[in-house]
């Protein structure tokens, strides 16, 4: 396998990390009404709960751009250097947004959305 379908296995498993974060870093997950717990969750646990959703939202881009690049036949190291800054990207999108560092979070966002339109540019250039 490719570190760039490595890539996309990480990029898959970012949001359980977090969700995990938000659900099991404190009392009072129940999982039996788990839409209730999240409503009440505040702090660093409902910026977990959050950065887990936006994971959500930035995986099936990331995931097709890889695909389809390395499908087309792009370069393989260029795939690959995309990827993992995509993945490290994502890792510090979501230590900024533990931490609440918003204009940091939105540059390692705006650096991980990068990534993936890179991604597609490279595979329309092969």
């Amino acid at each position: 396998m490719s570190i760039a379908y490595c890539c996309v296995l990480i990029a898959a498993l970012m949001p359980i990390l977090l969700t995990g974060i938000a659900k099991f870093s404190g009392r009072g997950y129940n999982n039996r009404a788990v839409p209730e717990f999240q409503a009440r969750l505040s702090g660093f646990r409902q910026r977990a709960h959050w950065a887990h959703n936006n994971s959500f939202e930035a995986f099936p881009p990331f995931a097709a751009a890889v695909i389809i690049a390395q499908q087309v036949g792009a370069a393989p190291a260029s795939v690959d250097q995309l990827a993992l800054a995509f993945v490290a990207l994502r890792v510090v999108y979501a230590g900024f947004y533990l931490a609440d560092l918003h204009h940091w979070r939105s540059l390692a966002w705006v650096g991980a959305f990068a990534c993936t339109i890179g991604l597609f540019l490279l595979a329309a250039r092969a």
